[in-house]
């Protein structure tokens, strides 16, 4: 029979064979966890190999993802879908191994990690979703959900700020089936942390409401086993077991030193280590008995057969529970969401109500919230200005085990990678707000959201000059354009009521990426449309006031733009000119559309263009042409009223009609 040692040094070989013939990568951490992970993964990890999408698995996060190797070994060796041919591509283009794991593209990863403490924030997403979906449909005899969240961890992970934000509220909402695992080997890129991280991290956890396991032995197989049944047992709070490790351990002369983080052992290096852990076999090739002990297919089938008994007998128990929790898994809207939106948003059209488009926002979680227990919402410390809060929201707190509403606290980037987890896990939709300005502080965890292409929905409000007095510091004025530039990120920026109302609509329907909803603070005109343009709403960008069929200029407009567009427009109209004014609320989707679509919006043949947007102009050239015009800001704002900031940067009605007129 194998030792628990010698399981472990199968992960260390494969790990530092893939890194030496790819010749890039981290062997250090995954034969510094290795340990760690055999315990974890052969008594104690419930997951079916056979199938990774089994709802009420165990979640393995690696936050420290440039250890990527650690986890392509440990699905390897436990039955998953990844043969060995994959490993031996480490790194290699279109290979499920790439050089971090990538969610979707490999089976049993839970989510993108790399960009370091982001998978942390994901796991106390997952840790959320768990409680809150075992809340909703967990019966007396029928724990239907009811499993842990793994999260590994090291010193780098702790030293960027998202882990102070994410494992601060963990510590607050008490997610007592979060486990966190610190690698704490004291090594990182630039060699010994202890010029740069001598935090008590035991204390700082503590200090969080975490249960803190110290002094962890991170490659004695019986601590690490103990420490595990000892968090598991806590679950007022969520724990952390703190393992001291050597990186690169059984590597001879480099192990415990930067030299075997982020680069290959070396050939030499790597046949002394086999010698030292006393791994006598080819590179690449394990042998049979590793593969029977390591194998938990047919453990995993077992236990996912034994969840589908229960979850039988539950459906028959309960069976609009069963049949309303199928349905949030799987990501399915309910049956009467288009009936239901279509008549608000018809409803809305006729009431026409002028108000900032932040409050027809929250009006429209009004109405859609209610056929969406799946939504999930929050707001980092502006949740009276963001208008996030709708009358149904129930608070989750450290005394609650459900809800539907998180207030996150200043913690802008925490709070996007914690929904971008809660999106992971499923049966959510999750959406968050602050100020548009802000998406500066959680710009990388959107970035996450859009590489992933998960439904995440990020409500940004305050989204131009006209916030105000808050001054340019506050003031978004690039941050629309560079958000639009991220691919897979779907951008819209709703002009009144009904456009607003679309913009939800589109962005919970939307499960092929994130969608950033920008909103206003000032009031805003509605606008009269009819049925067709409506409908034309959803395309991304129509015709909403139409001079002629060949068209003298066309001024294309977004967001409280429009209103000012509008007026001119109407103006010049009236006074024989031949203007066409095109709402354009979500670039992208109308980029989308086919050419015939396109060019009947904008028609070719018209070259005299004029886009108008309270931000940078250059993004509009692709609309406008290089003889085009674009009424913009290309600089920062000021500190006075909206309106005053507005006719000082001259976004006016006034320098509008001349650019039109220049044309003419």
């Amino acid at each position: 029979m194998l030792s628990r040692r010698e399981l472990a040094n199968a992960i260390r070989a494969l790990s530092m064979d893939a890194v030496q013939k790819a010749n890039s990568g981290h062997p250090g951490a995954p034969m510094g966890m290795a340990d760690i992970a055999e315990v974890l993964w052969n008594d104690f990890l419930r997951h079916n190999p056979a199938n990774p999408k089994w709802v009420d698995r165990d979640r393995f996060v690696m936050s420290n993802g440039h250890g990527s190797m650690l986890l392509y070994s440990l699905l390897h060796l436990s039955g998953y879908d990844l043969p060995m041919e994959e490993l031996k591509q480490f790194r290699q283009l279109h290979s499920k191994t790439p050089g971090h794991p990538e969610y979707g593209h490999t089976p049993g990863i839970e989510t993108t990690t790399g960009p370091l403490g982001q998978g942390l924030a994901n796991a106390v997403g997952m840790a959320i979703a768990e409680r809150v979906l075992a809340a909703e449909f967990n019966r007396d005899n029928f724990d239907i959900v009811n499993h842990f969240t793994y999260v590994s961890m090291g010193d780098g992970c702790l030293m960027e700020g998202i882990s102070h934000e994410a494992s601060s509220l963990a510590g607050t909402l008490k997610l007592g089936k979060l486990i966190g695992i610190f690698d704490s080997n004291g090594v990182s890129i630039d060699g010994d942390v202890s010029g740069w991280f001598t935090d008590d991290t035991a204390t700082r956890f503590e200090s969080y409401g975490w249960h803190v396991i110290c002094e962890i032995d991170g490659h004695d197989s019986v601590q690490i086993k103990n420490a595990f049944i000892e968090a598991r047992a806590v679950i007022n709070k969520p724990s952390l077991i703190c393992c001291k490790t050597i990186i690169g351990w059984g590597a001879p002369n480099k192990q415990g030193k930067a030299s075997c983080h982020g680069a290959p052992l070396g050939a030499d290096e790597v046949s002394l280590a086999r010698k030292k852990i006393g791994w006598t076999h080819a590179p690449f090739v394990i042998p049979d008995e590793y593969y029977s002990a390591w194998n938990a297919r047919e453990r995993g089938t077992k236990m996912e057969a034994e969840w589908n008994r229960k979850f039988k007998a539950y459906k028959a128990a309960h069976p609009g529970l069963a049949k309303e929790f199928e349905r949030r898994m799987k990501g399915d809207l309910p049956d009467n969401w288009n009936e239901v939106i279509t008549a608000y948003i018809k409803k809305t059209a006729e009431k026409g109500e002028d108000v900032a488009s932040r409050k027809a926002s929250q009006n429209a979680l009004e109405a859609y919230g209610p056929l969406l227990p799946e939504l999930i919402g929050g707001s980092a410390d502006l949740t009276s200005s963001n208008l996030t809060l709708w009358s149904k929201s129930k608070v989750i707190n450290g005394n609650s085990k459900g809800g539907n509403y998180i207030y996150y606290g200043v913690r802008e980037f925490a709070m996007s990678a914690i929904n971008n987890g809660i999106a992971l896990y499923g049966g959510f939709i999750p959406y968050g707000g602050t100020f548009l300005i802000f998406s500066e502080y959680a710009r990388n965890a959107l970035r996450m959201a859009a590489i992933m292409k998960i439904r995440n929905i990020f409500v940004f409000t305050h989204d131009s000059i006209g916030l105000g007095e808050d001054g340019p510091t506050h003031q978004a004025v690039e941050q629309a354009a560079t958000l639009r530039l991220m691919p897979n990120m779907t951008l819209w920026r709703p002009c009144d009521t009904v456009e607003s109302a679309v913009a939800w609509k589109a962005a919970i329907e939307n499960k092929t990426g994130p969608s950033s909803l920008l909103f206003s603070r000032q009031t805003l005109k509605h606008i009269p449309r009819d049925e067709e343009q409506i409908e034309n709403i959803s395309r991304g960008g129509y015709v909403l006031i139409d001079g002629a069929n060949k068209p003298e200029v066309i001024i294309i407009a977004t967001g409280s733009e429009v209103g000012l567009a509008f007026n001119v427009t109407m103006q010049m109209n009236k006074q024989g000119r031949k203007v066409r004014l095109i709402s354009m609320p979500c670039t992208n989707i109308f980029d989308a559309q086919d050419a015939a679509y396109r060019d009947k919006v904008l028609p070719p043949k018209c070259r005299k263009r004029i886009a108008v947007e309270a931000g940078v102009s250059d993004y509009w050239r692709k609309y406008v042409g290089i003889d085009g015009r674009i009424l913009g800001i290309d600089r920062f704002g000021e500190s006075a009223p909206g309106p005053d900031v507005y006719e000082y940067l001259g976004i006016t009605e006034t320098k509008l009609r001349e650019m039109v007129e220049s044309f003419l």
